[in-house]
Order: structure tokens, then sequence, then C-alpha cells
């Protein structure tokens, strides 16, 4: 996906389910059964339960490593907080799942944090501490946004002061730390599989949201997607 921000976020508000569907209907038309078929089995599969924050990453190999972590494990949103550094996903890394996954850039960790925080989530920052939680304990009944710092310095004082609750990955090794792309995955695979093992979690998306969703990846899967999918919209509203 591209970045969601003021331009892109509403591009389907104010349309019934029923115009929704006929819009995803037409859309459909213009790309493949295969591709359709891959949407109709994943969007079930992906969740906002759980997401991830990327505070002012210097690498940006490291950054698109987590984006096609996030994809792989179903996290469908990823927000970037821009402090100095400038989030650009490396196709070469990310393997095309910059087309699939939502991301969105903030200038600071506290306007990242407030919104998360206004979204319903309890914010969890990624520290090697000895006294943190084990990822292993941490509870996912309730949504849970995961922060991840930079390479060189790790979160920032005014990150890990904003936290609701702080968690680390077992080492039993020198290294003090794991790269943070490792680190992300390891998180998302623990969670994701107990989240998803819990009957009580409703981690789904709900109907409306996933045909949202699958209004999105169709602009990724049709050439210049939103012009067309804007002339579709006109015509659904003219029928």
């Amino acid at each position: 996906m591209p970045e969601i921000n003021a331009e892109n976020r509403d591009l389907f508000r104010g349309y019934s389910l029923e115009q929704l569907q006929q819009l995803y209907n037409s859309a459909c038309r213009l790309f493949s059964d295969n591709k359709r078929q891959l949407f109709e089995r994943l969007a079930p599969l992906r969740t906002r339960h759980i997401t991830v924050v990327l505070e002012d990453i210097y690498q940006a190999h490291n950054a698109s490593a987590v984006l096609r972590s996030c994809d792989c494990f179903g996290i469908q949103d990823v927000h970037v907080v821009e402090r100095r550094n400038t989030y650009n996903p490396n196709g070469e890394v990310s393997m095309g799942s910059d087309k699939w996954v939502d991301y969105y850039k903030y200038r600071s960790t506290p306007e990242a944090y407030a919104r998360l925080r206004k979204l319903g989530y309890r914010i969890i920052a990624t520290l090697p501490h000895e006294n943190d939680t084990m990822i292993t304990d941490l509870d996912v009944h309730e949504p849970l946004a995961l922060v991840f710092g930079t390479e060189l310095t790790g979160l920032t004082q005014e990150a890990v002061d904003g936290a609701d609750g702080y968690v680390k990955i077992p080492m039993y090794g020198f290294t003090e730390s794991f790269n943070i792309s490792v680190c992300a995955a390891l998180s998302l695979f623990h969670l994701s599989e107990k989240m998803r093992a819990d009957s009580s979690i409703r981690w789904q998306l709900n109907d409306e949201q996933q045909l949202r969703l699958k209004l999105y990846w169709s602009m990724q899967a049709i050439r210049d997607g939103q012009k067309v999918m804007e002339k579709l919209k006109t015509e659904i509203l003219q029928a």
C-alpha cells in the first residue's frame, strides 16, 4: 500500500456496504481471478489487534524487513515515526509487502502514541532490560502496539517513558540484542500465534473492514489503480 495519509485514507467513506461490494466486483474484472481468490483467502486472516511502531529506523533495509514480516504474519498496520530518518520501503527487501500493508507516518513519538491510544492500543516498548516482561508472558487480550527503536541507540527515552509496558525476548548468548528485524519477526510470530489460538479474542477485521481492505488491495493490482477506482466510484453512484 502507499502511505495512508489524508489524501487516500477516506477514499471509500460514505458508501453503503452494497455499494462497496458493487465497486469491488467491478474492480475485480480488471485483474486476474487468481488475485481475487488470494484477496478472499487473506483478508479474513489480517488483523489490527496487533500493530507495529518503528521509531526513526536508520537502515531502510531493516525497516523494510519488518514490513515484510508484518505482511507474512497478517499484521495490517505499521506506524512509522520519522524524527530524523525518512522511511522509504526497499522493494528488494520488502519483496512487495509494501503493496499490501498499510503504513502511517508521524513527525514525533508523542503524536504516534496519541493516535494509537485513541485507537485503543496498549503501547509496549521492546527493551532488553532484566525486569521487563518476557514476550512469552505478554497478555494479548487487548490490542497491542509493539514499539521498536533504531539499530544504533534503541528507543528514545521519550518512547520508553510514554509506553504502557515493556517486553523482552529471552537471549542466552554473548550478544546483548537481536537485529531489529529479527526482534520484530520473533515477537510477531509468538504474539500472533498466541492471539489466533485464543477463541475469546476478536482479532479479525469485520466484514466491512475486510471489504474496504480488498478495495485498497485492488488498487495495487490495477495499473493507475486510484484513478481507475475513482472512475468506478462515479459509475456506481450514477447507476
